[in-house]
């Protein structure tokens, strides 16, 4: 059993003596593991970091098999971006996601497909609605999508400020006030409202992490990953360092 196709590395980990087994997300064959020996020398480390795009042909004698990869660059997208702790951060932080929220050798080409669009957007001022959006995007393929087009309560798509905990529906300001202490925080360049700051990033991204944690690494008794968290305590500092962030 063989196959070559693109991919980008989600993440590595050590196996053996030298080893490594990397995980890969591609269009037709959705997150696929395999070994790749003397993986974890210095030549080839840098290979395997999260967020670049690599060819990898896959080997095994049979299909159930771990396999192995060996794999050339295409693209080393995170090598761009070892000067801007924030981006790099948010680069690792999504690969994580990815690698611990699909299911493996299952496509799921809308993920792969809008994680190609938001490494292409780290070059520009939009990346940290567009990494919130991923997640979203990374909820609804899995069949947990939010409905954030209308009131829960009333009906209507006016003042839009809340999103339940338990239902993952939008809420408006009136119907969510008695519970503001329990709903999230819907941030209004969700739902095409002007302009964004840090602040509304992390809103979003609590929200998303919410339901993350709750029907994905919840449910397989994991944590979020520890590269998101990393990424939003770099989002936090470098707000604070900025005096609040930047608007779109």
């Amino acid at each position: 059993m063989d196959w070559t196709d693109d991919g980008i590395v989600l993440g590595a980990r050590p196996y053996g003596e030298g080893s490594i087994i990397v995980s890969l997300l591609t269009r037709e064959r959705g997150r696929h593991a395999g070994l790749v020996r003397g993986g974890a020398s210095g030549r080839s480390r840098g290979l395997y970091q999260p967020g670049n795009f690599v060819r990898a042909s896959w080997r095994a004698r049979l299909s159930e098999h771990l396999g192995n990869f060996t794999c050339e660059m295409l693209t080393a997208q995170a090598a761009g971006y070892m000067d801007d702790p924030v981006k790099l951060a948010a680069l690792s932080s999504a690969c994580a996601v990815a690698d611990g929220s699909l299911p493996e050798r299952e496509p799921h080409p809308a993920v792969y497909e809008g994680l190609l669009a938001l490494i292409e957007l780290l070059d520009s001022d939009v990346w940290p609605a567009a990494y919130v959006k991923w997640e979203i995007g990374v909820l609804a393929d899995l069949g947990f999508g939010l409905d954030l087009s209308r009131c829960a309560a009333t009906g209507l798509n006016d003042q839009l400020a809340y999103v339940s905990p338990r239902t993952g529906r939008a809420v408006s300001l009136s119907a969510g006030e008695p519970y503001r202490d329990r709903m999230l925080k819907l941030p209004g360049f969700l739902i095409g409202r002007g302009s964004y700051q840090t602040t509304d990033i992390l809103d979003g991204l609590e929200m998303t992490g919410h339901f993350l944690d709750r029907h994905v690494f919840g449910l397989q008794n994991q944590p979020l990953p520890a590269a998101r968290t990393r990424f939003i305590d770099r989002l936090k500092q470098s707000a604070t360092i900025s005096g609040g962030g930047n608007s779109e």
